[in-house]
């Protein structure tokens, strides 16, 4: 049965699609690694601005990986069928692998100083280059796309994707850079690290294993 088109979407995408998408962006989004210690290093030395510039420089190498993902894969899959099944089993076991080790580094504290912050004009770019040096960030991209999206995807389609994943990153980055700038906040967030952790590990896995056992 073919899922009812939520309004304003294209005919090749669902509300729901959308929805699982951005929820997995956020929740990889959360994990303890380059880009995560780069912004929160970002705002904690250098105030909003800087932590806004490279949260954008961040989201726009991220979102321009999916775009090379959603136009590389179809033309793959044409190529080589079984390619299909490789990319399942790859973008499975590394969602199941950032899962593990979200939930087993849950409790371990973060420290921003492990990260250098950017010099307030070099921000946007060093935004980029560090998404654009992280091979990981193209495979999680084509393991999510996989899983969630179907297969033969318009132009359209994949434009939506793209954009939407851009204005998820923005947004994120800067209401992120918004809210640690203040004490209570950064305070807060780092109480709380093990369950932001620990919930982001549980979506990570989920998704994991909804690929590896899908048909």
């Amino acid at each position: 049965m073919t899922p009812d088109l939520a309004p304003g979407l294209t005919p090749g995408l669902t509300l729901a699609q959308i929805i699982a998408f951005n929820l997995t962006l956020l929740a990889a989004m959360a994990s303890p690694g380059p880009a995560m210690l780069l912004a929160i290093r970002a705002t904690l030395t250098g105030g909003r601005a800087t932590g806004i510039a490279t949260g954008l420089g961040l989201a726009t190498m991220a979102a321009g990986w999916t775009a090379m993902a959603l136009i590389g894969l179809d033309t793959l899959f044409r190529l080589f069928p079984w390619a299909y099944l490789a990319m399942k089993l790859a973008g499975a076991a590394y969602l199941l692998w950032i899962a593990f080790h979200m939930w087993r580094d849950a409790r371990t504290p973060l420290d921003p100083g492990q990260t250098a912050a950017p010099p307030k004009r070099h921000a946007f770019r060093s935004g980029l280059l560090v998404n654009l040096a992280n091979p990981k960030s193209v495979l999680f991209a084509a393991s999510v796309l996989v899983v969630i999206f179907p297969g033969g995807l318009s132009l359209a389609d994949k434009s939506l994707i793209v954009l939407n994943h851009l204005l998820v990153e923005v947004t994120a980055y800067a209401a992120f850079a918004l809210l640690l700038s203040t004490k209570p906040a950064r305070d807060g967030y780092l109480r709380l690290k093990p369950l932001f952790d620990r919930l982001a590990a549980a979506i990570l896995a989920a998704l994991g294993l909804r690929l590896l056992l899908g048909r």
